[in-house]
């Protein structure tokens, strides 16, 4: 007899719910990923930008990143992997063989969710950010605007000015790289130090590093949160918001850097010798018979894949 407790076993649910779930595991499945991934941004961005614009209008904010990070992958990321960030969907199409037409789905759904998050921040903000740009009018100051001191720097990520273009994609690509191999390695089945449980703190206080230590030289650390953004602040200011050449740094640059972390890492980092720990064996095997359960296709580290690899996080 399998020791195996699925939900299903221990509570009921309504026969609409269970209709539903059957047809979505059979039918829809790529729906409900792309609806996580696309969740799962939201959350990152919706949390980041708010906060963001409270700091440029009123001098006042919260510690951000780590605690809708978090949010991100620990709400969202048992059902889609949790990648949401094209480089990492990139990165697992290149290094994991996750498939290409899910992929592109991932992105588009990523990238979604970071602009659907900034449209409704500004409809809550309007009021306010439309008179701190009638304030930097009347000042002259109207440059400002497209500046990560001016309100639409909030929605779409613009350099300060006088900043070497060459030195902010270093910027960008170094802390891409550093946060690429923290990530590859929170979801290494071999590392005992980092169970599970604890890899979303440990990704989440890596962006936080990466955000406290190296925003201001102009950091975007994620594409969906960039393109997201800028689309958005397209969508209300137009084509002043593009943000010029540092518009391709932002939106490109992580993509190689997060491949050369993890390409670090494979190297000198992974090895297939060494023994799986319980808690990770434990992680595994529920998403294995998730993946098996009668009516299911199971999650998309398994399923996509036909791989056991634990393909998660931002």
């Amino acid at each position: 007899m399998s020791n195996v407790v699925h939900l299903r076993d221990v509570q009921t649910r309504s026969k609409i719910f269970t209709a539903w779930e059957r047809h979505r595991h059979t039918s829809v499945h790529w729906l409900v990923e792309c609806f996580a991934e696309f969740l799962g941004v939201f959350f990152y961005v919706y949390a980041g930008v708010g906060s963001q614009i409270g700091y440029i209008l009123f001098s006042k904010s919260v510690w951000r990143t780590p605690v809708e990070l978090s949010f991100a992958i620990g709400i969202c990321g048992a059902t889609s992997g949790g990648h949401f960030n094209p480089a990492v969907t990139i990165t697992m199409m290149v290094f994991k063989g996750f498939p290409p037409l899910k992929a592109a789905r991932y992105i588009v759904a990523q990238i979604l969710g970071g602009y659907i998050a900034c449209l409704l921040i500004y409809v809550q903000w309007h009021d306010l950010i439309v008179k701190s740009e009638l304030a930097l009018t009347a000042a002259g100051m109207e440059a400002l605007l497209f500046t990560p001191e001016g309100p639409a720097g909030a929605f779409g990520l613009y350099i300060l000015p006088g900043l070497h273009l060459g030195r902010v994609f270093i910027n960008e690509l170094v802390t891409d790289i550093m946060l690429a191999i923290v990530i590859w390695g929170s979801i290494d089945p071999t590392n005992i130090l980092i169970p599970p449980q604890f890899a979303p703190v440990v990704i989440a206080l890596a962006y936080g590093v990466a955000i406290w230590g190296f925003a201001t030289p102009s950091l975007a650390a994620n594409p969906a949160r960039d393109i997201g953004g800028r689309l958005a602040a397209l969508t209300i200011w137009g084509k002043p918001a593009a943000g010029g050449k540092y518009a391709a740094i932002a939106a490109l640059t992580s993509i190689p850097a997060t491949m050369i972390g993890v390409l670090l890492y494979e190297l000198f980092l992974t090895d297939y010798a060494r023994v799986i720990p319980s808690s990770q064996r434990e992680y595994m095997d529920v998403h294995h018979h998730h993946a098996h359960a009668p009516g299911s296709v199971g999650t998309s580290d398994i399923s996509s894949t036909g791989k056991s690899d634990i393909e998660h996080k931002v």
